[in-house]
Formats: structure tokens, sequence, C-alpha cells
């Protein structure tokens, strides 16, 4: 790269640095109660304004003059986004018994157990409720790695998979 260029780049990346450095002089503060006001959690809000910023150094900045509704904006999206996965979390987490009771139970029970949820998902789950159920609990797959391999949106992974049990629960009364 001829020097000339390389000097230009780095002025540009000066630049945008020093114009990040503004927009956080100026906002942060009001972006950060924006945050702890939809979160409720001090370090979480910290962390999402601070993304907010991460993912503005690979974006061009905001236009001036409107700026401020760009990145108050951008924090309200990323909370919301958050709050949604953590009741996702939960749900799911809800869904799924402690499994005490089985334990107690002959194996050969247990198994038998399994073979009829195993039809019931074969039989009775419409895709891609199906082929969910299968990833998770027949290849052990994460949350993250179905929706990538199934080239789906992880929350909508989740969903599928919170009504795949509540589907096996209604049926099998558990």
């Amino acid at each position: 790269m001829c020097p000339k260029w390389a000097t230009m780049s780095n002025q540009l990346d000066m630049l945008d640095k020093r114009t990040l450095e503004q927009l956080f002089r100026r906002h942060y503060g009001a972006m950060l109660r924006l945050a702890e006001t939809l979160m409720h959690n001090d370090e979480e809000a910290k962390d999402l304004v601070h993304d907010v910023f991460l993912r503005l150094m690979n974006n061009h900045p905001p236009q001036p003059d409107n700026e401020a509704s760009y990145l108050m904006t951008a924090v309200r999206n990323s909370c919301l986004n958050r709050i949604r996965q953590m009741q996702l979390r939960e749900q799911v987490r809800h869904l799924l018994p402690v499994e005490t009771e089985p334990l107690l139970q002959p194996i050969e029970k247990r198994l038998e157990q399994i073979d009829e949820i195993q039809t019931f998902a074969d039989q009775q789950l419409e895709e891609p409720h199906r082929s969910i159920f299968h990833l998770r609990f027949d290849e052990d797959l994460t949350i993250a790695e179905i929706a990538q391999r199934l080239d789906m949106n992880p929350n909508t992974t989740y969903k599928y998979l919170i009504q795949c049990i509540q589907q096996i629960r209604h049926h099998f009364k558990r």
C-alpha cells in the first residue's frame, strides 16, 4: 500500500475514534440511565451500552441531527432483545421438569417412556418442531447450534423447542 494511502487510512481511523469518543462523552450518561431503567441491573445495563458503542465502531456514525435518538433507540432495542432472550430462557427452564422421580424407576420403565416420547415426536410433531426435537435430544446440540444448522434465529428455535415440550407434556400429562 502506498504510504500516502496508509496515512490517509490512519487519519480516517483516528477521525472515527474521535467521533466515537465524542458520541460516548455526549450520550453515555443518558444511554446508561435508560438501560438501567429497562434492565433493573446496573452491570447488565453497562454491558448493553458498551455493546451499542462496539457495534457503532463497525458502522457509520449516526447523523449529527439525530444522533441522540439513534443511540437511545439502539439502547432500547438492545435492552428489549436481551429481556426477550432472558424470558425465553426462563420459560424453557420452567418447562423442563426436575427429574427426581424418574431416577427411582427401573431402567426398563424409563427406556419405555423415552421410546413413547420418541414415537410421539416422530408421528405427531410437524416440521421444524420434529427436527429441533431430534437435534436437541438425540444429537444433544445447543439452541445456537440447532439454529445455525437449520438456518433459523435462535429465539425462534427456542420458541419451537418450548412448543415441542408443551405438546409432549400435554400428550403425556407430565
